[in-house]
């Protein structure tokens, strides 16, 4: 999954959910839009890098739309707030909640030891994995065969860092579209990213001649990240989040875009 990472389309865009300003200490409302006087829409103001299907990407309209656009709006729907989003590079999302540009991160961005020192996480709400793409025929057939050979990936990504944990200095790229048309045209032999992203692209390419070998990388989980000092607000989208997963809600949004049920973790 992202580590700071994503494929398709970078625009500023704005969409309704859910509003906080998390720039403040422990409190448990946003520090801005928070609807406090009488008539005032409660906003939640959302960074996201949407490019990165099927998790956040523009639609034919070029309105932000994916399982998170879907799961973040349900969370602030619950809360009473309306949220906005805001389309960011990938890697620059962490350091964009340290200085308060955004109230929360929603971004399929990967829960690691690294990042909670900059961000704080709310409990996992994603499972994934990293795992190979191919042109149709290569002999990559696991992640060891990728020793000696070009491998892209998304920059800032955890797909970067899982490459780069076998001893493979990667080709960085943009987004993951990118990456993949780099190996298409011959300078790269393999693309490493999130299980679903790949899976995905794949389903809306059936021409482009890839195939996907599964790999022995470790599990990851995504989180929606918050400044550190936003205990506030973390906490009540983790109420939220645990209320859509009990309610049946959050399998629901799930089954939408990955045609079966949530896994339990």
């Amino acid at each position: 999954m992202k580590k700071n990472v994503r494929h398709g389309i970078i625009a500023v865009v704005m969409m309704g959910l859910l509003a906080l300003t998390g720039c403040g200490g422990n409190q448990s409302q946003p520090s801005a839009s928070n609807g406090s006087n009488p008539g005032e829409e409660k906003v939640l103001k959302v960074g996201s890098a949407i490019e990165y299907a099927p998790f956040e990407f523009m639609d034919e309209k070029q309105n932000p739309t994916g399982f998170d656009i879907d799961l973040m709006n349900e969370i602030g729907k619950d809360m009473g707030y309306t949220v906005k989003f805001e389309s960011s590079s990938f890697d620059g999302l962490v350091a964009a909640i340290g200085q308060g540009k955004y109230d929360a991160v929603i971004s399929a961005m990967t829960i690691t030891e690294d990042r909670s020192k900059s961000v704080l996480f709310s409990d996992p709400y994603f499972e994934s994995a990293q795992i190979i793409a191919v042109k149709k025929g290569s002999a990559i057939k696991s992640e060891q065969d990728l020793i000696g050979k070009k491998v892209g990936v998304q920059q800032g990504t955890t797909g970067q860092d899982a490459v780069e944990g076998l001893g493979i200095d990667p080709k960085k790229f943009e987004t993951i579209g990118d990456a993949i048309n780099d190996m298409m045209i011959g300078g790269s032999d393999a693309v490493v990213a999130d299980t679903p992203t790949l899976y995905y692209f794949i389903k809306q390419n059936p021409k482009m001649d890839i195939e996907i070998v599964s790999s022995a990388f470790e599990k990851e989980y995504f989180g929606i990240a918050f400044k550190l000092d936003n205990k506030g607000l973390a906490d009540q989208v983790n109420a939220s989040l645990k209320k859509l997963m009990d309610n049946g809600r959050y399998n629901e949004i799930y089954k939408s875009w990955f045609n079966e049920d949530a896994p339990k973790f």
